[in-house]
């Protein structure tokens, strides 16, 4: 029996998208799913683009589980998976402005207005315990 590309593609991912949606962490999967949550969301947002890569997997997943510990944290929760939910990626991405496309990276926002963004290049050079006390310091600024 032979699986199909799809099928194997997303076995392999689907582990990685458990990381996050297990934290409480939603996907948004459709460019209509980032529009109906991410331009009216009052309060703080997190946007966590996640990746297959491996700086992914050893820094930023782990860095915002961590970070999700802290006794502050955002009001609104997302994630999209940069490779896999392609249109619903670029569309979250029009909220982060001036920074280029990135993944994994991670996106606050307030009221819908980017405050804070952690880039790849600040993701593949830093712990997860690193970027973890970026996000909480972060949270302590932006989300009381």
């Amino acid at each position: 029996m032979s699986m199909s590309f799809e099928r194997y593609m997303f076995d392999m991912v689907q582990p990685m998208r458990d990381e996050l949606t297990r934290l409480g962490i939603q996907e948004l999967r459709t460019p209509e799913e980032v529009e109906e949550k991410l331009p009216d969301a009052k309060g703080t947002t997190l946007v966590v683009i996640n990746s297959v890569c491996g700086c992914a997997a050893g820094q930023c997943r782990p860095g915002v589980a961590d970070a999700l510990n802290h006794d502050i944290t955002p009001d609104h929760l997302y994630t999209v998976f940069a490779g896999q939910d392609k249109e619903a990626t670029a569309k979250a991405r029009e909220y982060f402005a001036p920074y280029p496309p990135s993944s994994p990276s991670i996106a606050l926002l307030k009221d819908g207005e980017l405050v804070h963004f952690i880039e790849r290049h600040q993701i593949e050079n830093r712990s997860a315990a690193e970027i973890s006390a970026d996000l909480a310091s972060a949270f302590d600024r932006f989300c009381r």
